[in-house]
Formats: C-alpha cells, sequence, structure tokens
C-alpha cells in the first residue's frame, strides 16, 4: 500500500454537462439514490441490475431513467457507476464498456467485506492491492473510487449548495486525471464538495474501517481524516 499523504481539498474543477450520459450498474441503496440525484440535475440515466430491467419499473417511473440489460448500459455514456457487492464484480459481462463515449470515467462505489458478504478475496488480503485496484483488474477499465464511504440517505438528504458551511465533502481517488476532474464535478453538481484522495493506490485511506469512512464533514476535516489513516486494514475488514 502506498503511504503517500492525501493532495488534498482543491476547487472542483469545472461543471458536469447538463446532458451527460450516465450508467449505473446496480439499484440497491448507493445505485438507486445516485439515480435518483443524478436524474434531478438533468442528467440521462441507464439503470440495469443482475435481476433485468423489469424489476426497476418503480426507480424508472420515479426518476424518469432507462432500465436496460447490464450489456447495454455504458452504451454511448460518458459515465459509469459500478455499485454491487465486491464479490460480484468477476462476474460482470466481458465488453461491458465497449460502445461507451471517448473519455469513459468509471467509477467504483465497492467496499470489501470479507467477513459480512464478499468471503476472502486473496489479492486484497495477500497482495496488499487495494479493493478498486482488484475491481480495475476485474472489470479491465480504469476507476475513480467515489461514494464508497458515504451513507446512502445522505445522498438524498444531504446535499447544499457551494459555500454553505455545512456542506459535505467526499473523497475522490483515481489515476486518470480527466476522469477525475469529471467525477468531482459530478459531485459538485449533486452538493457535495470534494478532496482529492490521491491515485488508485492510495484508495486505502478511504476503505472500510479507516478514520473518514462514514464521516460527515466538511474538506478540512475529511483531508486530515484521510491523512490520519493507518495502513493495517482493520480486523474487523480481513477475511
Amino acid at each position: 500500500m502506498a503511504d503517500r499523504a492525501p493532495q488534498g481539498h482543491r476547487p472542483t474543477p469545472g461543471r458536469a454537462s447538463q446532458d451527460m450520459k450516465i450508467g449505473i450498474i446496480g439499484a440497491g441503496n448507493i445505485g438507486g439514490n445516485l439515480t435518483r440525484r443524478f436524474t434531478a440535475v438533468g442528467h440521462e440515466v441507464s439503470i440495469a441490475n443482475s435481476r433485468g430491467p423489469h424489476t426497476l419499473t418503480a426507480l424508472a417511473e420515479e426518476t424518469g431513467a432507462t432500465p436496460v440489460r447490464v450489456e447495454e448500459v455504458a452504451r454511448g455514456a460518458e459515465v459509469v457507476v459500478v455499485t454491487v457487492p465486491l464479490k460480484a464484480v468477476p462476474d460482470l459481462p466481458s465488453g461491458l464498456f465497449d460502445g461507451a463515449a471517448e473519455g469513459l470515467a468509471v467509477i467504483d462505489t465497492g467496499n470489501y467485506y470479507p467477513q459480512q458478504r464478499d468471503g476472502r478475496i486473496a489479492a486484497i488480503e495477500d497482495e496488499g492491492l487495494t479493493e478498486s485496484r482488484w475491481t480495475e483488474r476485474q472489470i479491465g477499465h480504469p476507476v475513480i473510487k467515489a461514494f464508497n464511504e458515504t451513507y446512502a440517505q445522505d445522498l438524498l438528504e444531504r446535499p447544499r449548495p457551494a459555500g454553505d458551511p455545512e456542506r459535505m465533502a467526499l473523497p475522490v481517488a483515481g489515476d486518470d486525471a480527466a476522469a477525475k476532474a469529471k467525477v468531482r464535478a459530478l459531485i459538485d453538481e449533486i452538493g457535495f464538495d470534494t478532496v482529492d484522495a490521491g491515485g488508485i493506490d492510495d484508495s486505502w485511506r478511504q476503505q472500510p474501517g479507516t478514520p473518514v469512512y462514514g464521516m460527515r464533514a466538511g474538506a478540512d476535516t475529511v483531508t486530515k481524516a484521510l491523512a490520519e489513516a493507518p495502513p493495517e486494514r482493520p480486523a474487523d475488514f480481513r477475511g
């Protein structure tokens, strides 16, 4: 694991396009609430899950999102959110991002819960891979780690306008500067500040059991929490 401190808060660069196409894989608490937030600010959202489009009718009617099969969710998309249990990531179809827009940014919201859900993953436990680096290897595409330490309900209840003293900040890690900028702009648009948490090899700082995990705080506090994260994986999150 890398031991470099996070780069700290920087102003979110730019603003996400109002007509951006976004695909979301996974319709659980995070996936459903991101669908609600992204459609609320004007984006065109396709949503898929493992059970098929017919199970997403209610969410589609509520939000205007389009239910599709997983194989179709990335077509034309500028951003794809992967928000499925870590153990399900290897089962995602090959060629998942074929037909996506140029410069696709893939957001990984995943967390590794070996005792509670996912079972032991040797590459994470033995090789020391961060959870998102492991996910990159499974899906064959770089990812931006975001929304993984956030309570799903906060996505609906805690958005605030820029400059509001109660505005929460979310850590964002990734190696691709352009993709990270796109994701940070999107997060800004739905009502949250961001903190640049470094590259994917630094993303252990926001994994479960770290100080920032579940934190509801502004950019300065989040930056401090990232810097104070110990590199050892807590016992509760080891297989």
